[in-house]
């Protein structure tokens, strides 16, 4: 669940409440400009954010790129079957649930105590069609029926690196056999200088999925700091053109990377497999993510 850096002098409060999870101090911060609104934080790290009156708003960048693929899976409004790893506030499965009424949606989170947590003080609407399991993404995944998922979002970090088991691509393999023909698949990735993770990444996806594009800050995707990357995957061409759209748009406007250009970033780089898959690397330490 590694982030974004974002704004946080503001945000301390005494009103913010903590508890102990497996992941360490997980900390519920208050938004002062929005009354309602919260960000979670893990031993001081920013993982993400939420506004109970408003759960279409996405306040990081990597949340608001992902939220730019769940819009674009299917016509607007429509209901989808999502399949989310990686828990954290829930964030991504409350902008589905209020953007596209009546999808059904399950969340796979190893981290048991962040769950009971994030439910009791930041609780899903009762009429939400969303389904949180305990327990690893990867096995998780594996009892997703197959061709169930429209979409499959990947946001799976521990100690603020993705676990090896979820790099490879034999789970690559995982993730199409749950999607339906035409689904999609959207991971979160972290790197930075000298990009090594992320161009491996794409090729090891790209093994599995023919169509790849990339968005992220222009900064990181030149190398020149460590953040997220949002790689999207499908069986046809990806929306690049509404995507790069999108993307410089938003506040912190973004590049997308595809075709041609894409394979180029990835320089050559290998694909791994579960016997040689490491974890991603880890941020320096003076980056909250």
């Amino acid at each position: 669940m590694a982030k974004e850096r974002r704004k946080q002098g503001r945000g301390r409060a005494a009103e913010a409440v903590s508890e102990a999870v497996d992941g360490g101090l997980a900390e519920l911060v208050p938004d002062r400009e929005r009354p309602r609104a919260r960000t979670l934080l893990i031993d001081g790290a920013p993982q993400s954010h939420v506004d109970l009156d408003d759960p279409m708003y996405l306040d990081f960048a990597y949340l608001r790129r992902l939220g730019h693929i769940a819009d674009l899976v299917a016509p607007q409004g429509r209901p989808i079957q999502a399949v989310h790893l990686g828990g954290g506030a829930f964030t991504l499965a409350r902008y589905i649930a209020a953007t596209r009424p009546r999808s059904t949606q399950q969340v796979f989170e190893l981290d048991a105590p962040l769950v009971r947590f994030v439910r009791r003080e930041l609780p899903l609407e009762s009429g939400w069609r969303i389904r949180v399991r305990d327990g690893d993404a990867r096995a998780g995944l594996a009892k997703v029926p197959e061709g169930w998922a429209d979409l499959i979002i990947a946001d799976v970090f521990s100690g603020a690196r993705t676990p090896a088991h979820l790099t490879s691509t034999e789970f690559v393999g995982e993730v199409r056999r749950a999607l339906r023909p035409g689904g999609w698949y959207a991971a979160n990735l972290t790197d930075g200088p000298p990009l090594a993770h992320l161009r491996s990444q794409i090729a090891t996806v790209r093994t599995v999925f023919p169509e790849l594009c990339v968005t992220a800050d222009p900064a990181v995707l030149r190398g020149r700091r460590f953040g997220n990357a949002v790689l999207l995957a499908a069986d046809g061409e990806p929306p690049v053109a509404e995507l790069t759209r999108r993307a410089a748009t938003d506040p912190q406007a973004g590049r997308v990377e595809h075709g041609r250009a894409l394979l180029d970033f990835t320089g050559g780089a290998a694909p791994v497999g579960d016997a040689d898959a490491r974890p991603s690397p880890a941020p320096p330490p003076a980056v909250f993510r």
